[in-house]
């Protein structure tokens, strides 16, 4: 079997699944908290190999690991040169994974084996050319042109969560201002929610309160949404593809989140009465997709 890790904001998740051809066959998940953003390095990478130790047990033999990295991965896929929410910093993340779980690894960045999962067995299978955009802590990204991922240059294709979308806009963990994803992400939803109503609630209250029928946690996923929409619009401009998948946490919320960025995509789209407008359609392996595709690329090869 193969496993894959993927590492977020708040936690991390592994996930095995079997070698047995083209298809995806997922025997097993853990997940485990993260240490927190601002520990070493090592603990990190540490939590990680817990967790593929964890969903490896009692299960066979692991034949390798993949490790779904948030942040510019090298085009080499060996180190994780920058990432804004974990301390790495031109950090060979590859080979200290490879160290502490004796067989190979293999790494990439977290919205790259997102898409490679959907290529493989969801939303992106037969396609040609699809954007992908995953919704959680930030917003990661990554492009299938000629129905592969495109890596770019450097391998850091696909951040869009780090376009600036407002001048001189809130400051941004990487260093930055008015990047994308402080207007269209989980902590942005967190921040609208608690403009609204002067108190915090996480991610998942928010979006538990909007199941309710809370107004106010309706018009705050909304206004996500909107933004997403609206960002959306831009990489449709900018490469055409058939098809927009939408993954990460935030994404469970489903159509309260989809509904208003399909419709804010098409408003802010230009000549949209005249073009055809891609679908904007959720990614078929949820917040699991970037694991499964890190499993998914350690099996097939990066």
């Amino acid at each position: 079997m193969y496993v894959g890790v993927d590492v977020g904001g708040t936690k991390v998740l592994a996930v095995a699944i079997q070698d047995r051809g083209p298809g995806i066959e997922v025997i097993g998940s853990v997940t485990v908290p993260m240490p927190g953003r601002a520990a070493p390095e090592a603990e990190i990478e540490h939590a990680m190999a817990r967790a593929a130790r964890a969903v490896a047990t009692g299960t066979g033999t692991v034949r390798g690991v993949g490790i779904s990295g948030a942040g510019l991965v090298d085009a080499a896929g060996e180190r994780v040169r920058f990432a804004a929410h974990l301390p790495w910093r031109d950090a060979p993340v590859r080979s200290r994974l490879e160290g502490l779980l004796g067989v190979p690894a293999t790494l990439d960045n977290d919205a790259n084996c997102a898409a490679y999962a959907e290529i493989v067995g969801g939303a992106a299978r037969g396609v040609d050319s699809a954007v992908l955009i995953t919704v959680g802590t930030g917003i990661g990204g990554a492009l299938v042109l000629g129905g592969r991922l495109h890596r770019g240059a450097n391998g850091a294709a696909g951040e869009f969560g780090h376009v600036q979308v407002v001048p001189d806009g809130l400051a941004c963990e990487c260093g930055l201002r008015g990047c994308w994803e402080q207007y269209c992400s989980g902590r942005a939803l967190e921040r609208v929610m608690r403009v609204a109503v002067g108190r915090h609630y996480d991610g998942p209250q928010v979006t538990a309160l909007a199941r309710g029928g809370d107004e106010v946690a309706v018009r705050s996923i909304a206004s996500v949404g909107t933004w997403l929409g609206v960002g959306a619009a831009g990489l449709v401009s900018a490469f055409d593809p058939e098809v927009v998948i939408v993954g990460g946490g935030v994404s469970a919320v489903g159509d309260l989140l989809l509904d208003p960025a399909r419709a804010a995509m098409a408003e802010s789209l230009q000549g949209a009465g005249y073009r055809v407008v891609p679908e904007l359609v959720p990614a078929a392996f949820g917040p699991e997709a970037g694991a499964i595709g890190a499993a998914l690329l350690a099996r097939d090869g990066r």
